[in-house]
């Protein structure tokens, strides 16, 4: 799953950002050579003037980078006037470096970059921003905001303090409560903004104690071989808080394989087969906390803007945004269906 130093910045709700809301036009008391300042141009859907935006993100080797592809791809087709320029991927650093400057010396209008690595990638960034094309920065943030003319991702924190308040709440009434958690690969900062969060919603919830905690690496098969030592270890438990669907596909397979069914699981991210368990409702999952994808469809919203130099519709504001934070929304069974488009294989 992808590497994020958080950015707090505008909030916006899980699906994709449709450029198509028009911002609300003259009231009856703007005079006709005055313009009212929430009446400027903003992105619709209507055809404008052609686009073209260069795309590259690293190896789609995960369900939810798979997704990422899919989504960009999918929003360009919507536009006439967009033509999308995307690169095969890699996590080679070295490699998506010069596929970034091979669509730099191709004169792209914007860039939309997922780095391999936000660190290892800034100055490339730095280049595209140095050379006129302005660079939106999707989900792994570059060191230097200088890199980047919008940055638009998900939120790590936010996830786990979503996830914790859930299963507080489902617990509420239960004295000494016991939760345990499965999470990824620890040597990432976005694993450990998930469990920070998810320990502060803790403590709100004076009855629960997370009793175990597990790295696995956002793989079905370390999920399955970690998810069998924490129930091996802990005999009794109430609630479980797993940080990636992909892992939770093995993790499921070792709850099945041990035969509990005494707790309730949290999912991460927003797998479609993570949205079928929970709408089926007959196991352990009854809910997933989502990192969107859509942000992917999002940033070709915000790249076409910034490209036919208009705004964001929805909002007063002559440019978009600086900075978008996506919100991890909880789904369960009560609004799974709403989600269910959104969910990646």
């Amino acid at each position: 799953m992808p590497e994020l130093t958080s950015r707090r910045g505008l909030l916006f709700g899980t699906a994709a950002m449709g450029a198509g809301a028009l911002l609300v036009g003259c009231t009856s008391n703007d005079s006709d050579d005055e313009p009212a300042a929430n009446d400027q141009p903003a992105a619709d859907d209507k055809p404008g003037k052609a686009v073209t935006i260069g795309f590259a993100g690293p190896q789609a080797d995960h369900g939810w980078l798979n997704a990422i592809n899919d989504n960009a791809k999918s929003r360009a087709k919507k536009y006439s006037d967009v033509t999308l320029e995307i690169t095969e991927g890699s996590n080679d650093t070295a490699q998506q470096i010069g596929q970034i400057e091979t669509l730099i010396n191709k004169k792209v209008d914007v860039l939309v970059i997922l780095p391999a690595d936000g660190k290892a990638l800034t100055q490339v960034g730095l280049k595209a921003m140095r050379a006129g094309i302005p660079v939106i920065n999707l989900d792994r943030i570059f060191n230097s905001p200088q890199a980047y003319r919008c940055w638009i991702g998900g939120d790590n924190y936010g996830m786990g303090l979503n996830a914790g308040h859930y299963i507080g709440e489902k617990l509420k009434g239960k004295s000494d409560a016991r939760v345990i958690e499965l999470a990824g690969l620890d040597n990432l900062e976005l694993t450990q903004q998930r469990t920070k969060g998810f320990d502060d919603a803790l403590k709100n919830y004076p009855n629960v104690k997370k009793v175990a905690r597990q790295a696995a690496e956002f793989t079905v098969e370390s999920g399955q071989a970690k998810m069998a030592q924490l129930l091996q270890a802990q005999s009794k438990f109430d609630a479980l808080w797993n940080h990636d669907d992909d892992q939770g596909v093995g993790a499921l397979r070792a709850i099945e394989q041990a035969g509990r069914d005494d707790f309730l699981m949290v999912g991460g991210a927003g797998a479609l087969s993570a949205f079928q368990a929970v709408k089926q409702d007959d196991g352990v999952l009854k809910a997933t906390v989502l990192y969107p994808p859509t942000m992917a469809a999002s940033a070709i919203d915000l790249a076409r803007a910034l490209g036919q130099s208009k705004g964001v519709g929805g909002l007063a504001e002559f440019e978009i945004p600086a900075s978008i934070t996506l919100y991890s929304a909880v789904v369960d069974k009560t609004n799974v269906d709403q989600y269910m488009s959104t969910g990646f294989k």
